[in-house]
């Protein structure tokens, strides 16, 4: 009788545990909610004056653009590691400006990449040197960041669609830019391409159509043309930039040629790291400050 009393009580206690934890997200060993099964995840990072993205694919596959400045590479390694990421199975380096790639050599150090892709356009500054040793000390190649170069991925299309060109000095012109879509949701980054760039773009516009798009150069007055914008056609924009930085970015006439086309804007100078989760038909988005 005691024994019977004993199981019972146990069944009992298991089912209540079990209905206690129904209806909760499932939570990685790192203590953080997992990635709900068949959703791609795009989160753009806080990092201040500058530009870092991860992309966490359906099938588990990581994807990092840019790591913000240099003081921000290990910020940007405590976010990987909170959320669980051991292997980065792509590193986008848009072009050598320190606010995008300064992090990055921090990050290649700390976590392995399978592969490191940037414009073939070189520069002199320590920033630059640091990210290439890095890449050398991790026995990898960069290859080369071009319009229609694509990213072997799986169940999501990754392609380049800049630099289209050559553009000398012009380190904002050659910025990577990556169209990326997952079903009938897509995002595209832009980097800090400006008019030249997007100029170039504009040759091929039915590649350029994205649900999401990253505002380019931190929503500076050179980026984000109206021809460029009606390409696009995006729902929603991400404008990553710090708060009261020096460039006054986002600029007035980018944010009221946005808002002129009904697009809503995410701004991670008042919103924190701002999370976009795709189920493949829909995007919704999350904000932590």
């Amino acid at each position: 009788m005691k024994k019977h009393f004993y199981i019972t009580t146990v069944l009992i206690f298991v089912l209540l545990l079990a209905g206690c934890s129904a209806g909760m997200p499932a939570v990685s060993q790192t203590g953080q909610p997992q990635q709900p099964a068949g959703t791609l995840e795009v989160c753009y990072l806080d990092v201040g004056q500058g530009d870092s993205t991860l992309i966490k694919t359906p099938k588990g596959q990581h994807i990092l653009i840019d790591g913000g400045d240099n003081h921000k590479g290990q910020d940007v390694v405590e976010y990987l590691k909170k959320i669980g990421v051991t292997e980065l199975d792509a590193v986008i380096a848009t072009h050598p400006d320190a606010d995008h790639i300064g992090g990055l050599d921090t990050v290649i150090d700390a976590i392995p990449a399978k592969s490191v892709y940037a414009p073939k356009v070189s520069h002199t500054t320590n920033t630059y040197k640091d990210f290439l040793m890095s890449v050398k000390n991790r026995g990898l190649k960069i290859k080369s960041a071009k319009a229609g170069l694509e990213i072997p991925l799986e169940g999501v299309t990754a392609k380049f669609v800049a630099p289209a060109a050559e553009y000398g000095k012009d380190l904002n012109a050659w910025s990577a830019v990556l169209h990326l879509s997952y079903g009938k949701t897509s995002f595209l980054f832009t980097g800090d391409a400006e008019a030249r760039s997007e100029s170039d773009m504009l040759e091929h516009p039915k590649k350029l159509k994205a649900d999401v798009l990253k505002a380019g150069h931190h929503g500076s007055d050179t980026s984000t043309s109206q021809e460029f914008l009606d390409a696009v056609q995006p729902t929603w924009a991400v404008i990553s930039a710090g708060a009261d930085n020096k460039y006054g970015h986002p600029k007035k006439v980018t944010m009221n040629r946005l808002t002129k086309a009904g697009v809503k804007i995410f701004r991670t100078d008042r919103q924190g790291t701002i999370t976009a989760i795709s189920d493949g038909k829909t995007i919704t988005w999350t904000t932590t400050k």
